[in-house]
């Protein structure tokens, strides 16, 4: 018996060293850091602070050119920059599968459309964009209105000539738009310190952003293992997290079956009212004419609370920033407001409206060019494949730095410049693959034109109110899973006057 068992693990052993002696063979022309045995590239080891990771793959794009390789124990891992590659792994299906890091947070999304594969994942793809058409889009507008408001009348106490930190205010409003605009359930985390959701969801992306700067965190049972306690309160507050969805979920289920909805502004779809909750096409949907369960439908929730949160507040928070430290921008994108939406702060946004902030757009787009949400892609090559003269063996994992393909000079002249501009000017020059804040291809981000118009009625309301003041420190970016700054993001504000 244990000789059996002993021959078994030798076997694995033996297969995995011949694996990975293929791939290292098959990427022998790839250029990047110094390969030690075991170990791999032990330069990625060493004890940095997390907001120095930005700047050291920086370091390697110029060192070692847009497309390298690094190895993490038996893990192969290539580094691809250059959009005209890109455009090829990101559209093809080879390329469909997410890199093992994305593993990191199954604990909490579990099979959702983030992580899914295959016939699963294609599926739900269908079902998601639908949940995401323009008609259920023109719904969550006033949603994105009444809270933006309300982020804007919070920024009153900030009246004072002081500078302050806006991430958390912003934060909170984006939680109470997609908690609304997902679940259909306000938990009025702008006014309310009541709900435990809240802190939990926070205290949870703390420890996720300890985990994705330490490589001995990637891995579920060995950050068990190193670091238990920390492990144990991830459980207890993914715990939390669950029993709230779960708790919606069955609610809104028997609202919807005993067609008894009503007070929170949210209707089935057999109503002629408008808004309907993301979660209520998904307790309508079926695949293969079975309706989804209800595990089925919390880890979609999950993925729409994970993904809409932080990339939202991230990006308004950064934009403002931006906007405060541009006066000749924030006046251009204040004036086409005003001659959008007009001058009365209470007049309610439209649909029409959002879609017709050309200029503002343009500020968006820039803005995550310079500061993307989530600042690393990855996939996992399902076979061997070459592109041009590189082999990309099967199993390699394929790391895609955003914040390097968003500042390449060939796409973008001069890079490090804040200019709205070269989104009016040569917009239809830019090569798609180039420009991928929301990623690109079959497994792009379903929900971007709902963050576009979160992000612009958020930042629509603010300008409206104020004038943004180039006040305190500059930001220091630092890529966790959603891009952050470890000392917050800092304007001052003057109230605007007509």
């Amino acid at each position: 018996m244990y000789f059996i068992l002993l021959l078994v693990i030798i076997t694995f052993l033996l297969v995995d060293f011949l694996a990975k002696i293929r791939r290292y063979s098959l990427t022998s022309n790839y250029p990047g850091p110094k390969i030690y045995p075991i170990f791999g590239t032990t330069e990625i080891f060493k004890r940095r602070k997390a907001e120095e990771y930005l700047e050291v793959f920086r370091g390697y794009s110029v060192k070692y050119g847009p497309i390298y390789r690094m190895w993490i124990g038996h893990e192969l891992i290539i580094f691809i920059e250059d959009p005209a590659i890109l455009e090829t792994l990101l559209s093809s299906p080879k390329y469909i599968n997410k890199h093992s890091i994305y593993g990191m947070v199954k604990f909490w999304l579990r099979d959702g459309l983030l992580l899914s594969t295959g016939p699963k994942w294609h599926s739900r793809r269908k079902i998601a964009a639908a949940a995401f058409h323009y008609k259920i889009l023109e719904g969550f507008v006033d949603v994105f209105d009444r809270n933006s408001h309300i982020l804007a009348k919070k920024f009153k106490k900030h009246l004072d000539g002081n500078e302050f930190d806006i991430y958390w205010d912003v934060s909170l409003a984006a939680l109470d738009i997609i908690c609304e605009s997902a679940m259909g359930t306000k938990i009025d985390a702008q006014t309310s310190t009541d709900c435990e959701y809240i802190p939990a969801v926070e205290e949870l992306s703390n420890i996720l952003c300890q985990r994705v700067t330490n490589v001995c965190y990637w891995n579920e049972g060995i950050f068990g293992i190193l670091a238990p306690k920390i492990k144990a309160r991830q459980d207890h507050l993914v715990k939390i997290l669950h029993n709230f969805t779960e708790d919606v979920i069955l609610k809104r289920r028997d609202a919807l079956l005993t067609n008894q909805i009503k007070g929170d502004g949210i209707s089935p779809p057999e109503s002629k009212r408008k808004r309907a909750a993301l979660l209520d096409v998904l307790l309508q949907s079926t695949i293969d004419g079975k309706p989804l369960t209800n595990a089925d439908i919390q880890e979609e929730v999950d993925t729409f609370m994970f993904g809409g949160h932080d990339t939202s507040a991230s990006a308004v928070s950064f934009a403002l920033y931006r906007l405060s430290r541009h006066p000749e921008v924030q006046s251009r994108a204040f004036q086409e407001i005003c001659e959008v939406i007009g001058t009365d702060k209470n007049k309610p946004v439209t649909y029409k409206d959002l879609q017709s902030l050309k200029y503002l757009e343009c500020v968006i787009k820039e803005t995550l060019r310079l500061y993307p949400s989530i600042s690393l892609l990855g996939r996992r090559a399902l076979e061997d494949s070459k592109i041009d003269e590189y082999w990309i063996p099967a199993n390699s994992n394929i790391i895609v730095p955003c914040h390097i393909v968003l500042r390449n000079p060939s796409s973008f002249p001069d890079p490090d410049k804040f200019n709205p501009d070269r989104f009016l000017e040569n917009s239809a020059e830019i090569n798609p693959y180039s420009f991928i804040p929301f990623s690109a291809g079959p497994r792009q981000c379903v929900g971007q034109r709902y963050a576009m118009l979160e992000m612009k009625s958020l930042l629509s309301t603010m300008l409206r109110y104020y004038e943004l003041l180039p006040m305190g420190p500059d930001p220091l970016p630092i890529a966790y899973l959603v891009l952050k700054s470890t000392n917050g993001v800092h304007i001052g504000i003057r109230e605007r006057k007509f």
